[in-house]
């Protein structure tokens, strides 16, 4: 298990290898990449600012990965999150899962996003073409989306 804040860009591939790295009894490895998009329903933007409150924040993660470890048979998995003021096109997450079989990999990874959209303590702020910025949250299907993962 592995979890990073941090402003740097991360190589995927480098990621899925650290990973795997010694193991033969991963079967399946899921990943998802989030980027910035440049466009959103606020109109153009040039950045997106995320901040978090450092301590409290990796301590979060690590919980829910833990959970994640705990409801899926996982061999491994690594959560990065960027911060900072980042670009259109920019990486600013990536999450990886490693099982045995596909089923607890894809599952295991949509929980873990859909938390991360929801309720990770992060503040984003996106800054549209004419300088000026909005916080942005969640939303209500993002909200949805986890909550579906309460049900037993």
């Amino acid at each position: 298990m592995a979890v990073r804040v941090q402003a740097q860009d991360f190589d995927i591939g480098a990621e899925i290898a650290a990973l795997q790295e010694g193991r033969t009894d991963i079967g399946a490895i899921v990943t998802f990449t989030g980027t910035v998009r440049g466009t959103t329903k606020a109109g153009d933007i040039t950045s997106m600012t995320l901040e978090h409150y450092p301590g409290m924040t990796e301590a979060e993660l690590g919980r829910v990965e833990a959970e994640a470890h705990g409801r899926w048979p996982l061999q491994g998995s690594t959560i990065i999150h960027r911060i900072g003021d980042l670009a259109p096109g920019e990486n600013v997450v990536l999450v990886v899962t490693a099982s045995r079989h596909r089923h607890a990999a894809f599952e295991s990874a949509e929980f873990l996003m859909d938390y991360l959209k929801s309720r990770a303590p992060f503040w984003k702020k996106e800054t549209g073409t004419d300088g000026t910025g909005n916080w942005v949250d969640a939303r209500e299907s993002d909200e949805d989306a986890l909550e579906r993962w309460a049900k037993p």
